[in-house]
């Protein structure tokens, strides 16, 4: 019953405690690429069960990422929500600002209030 990231550490960190593990972190940065190359060809072949088992283990070796760099991934994942969340509500300020809904910009005009938002929130800490 435990939230999945936090199920997936524990796993990985049982199969570390038997020498199921990389010794450095080198090969685990190559395991993500080589995983994430996996999910692109499943997305290309258009199978959504595949993509969908590719997803899994990319986030599965992207939690062992995690746990090599000392880095508790719900708690990484958490604060990356609030960051996200922050800066997607300074999007929708300066678009209401304009008179507009966020469904009326254009992506670029969207993804330049992004890049604004991460420089004035950035600032505001």
């Amino acid at each position: 019953n435990l939230p999945a990231l936090v199920q997936c550490e524990k796993i990985q960190n049982r199969a570390a405690s038997h020498g199921f593990d990389w010794s450095e972190v080198e090969p685990v940065f190559d395991k993500v690429s080589e995983e994430l190359d996996e999910v692109r060809e499943a997305w290309q072949i258009g199978d959504q069960a595949h993509i969908q088992e590719e997803i899994g283990d990319l986030l599965l070796v992207v939690v062992n990422l995690a746990r090599h760099l000392k880095v508790n991934p719900e708690i990484a994942l958490k604060e990356s929500n609030r960051k996200f969340s922050r800066r997607f509500r300074y999007i929708e300020a300066q678009v209401a600002k304009s008179g507009r809904q966020l469904r009326d910009c254009e992506l670029q005009e969207l993804d330049a209030f992004w890049h604004e938002a991460k420089q004035v929130l950035k600032t505001a800490r």
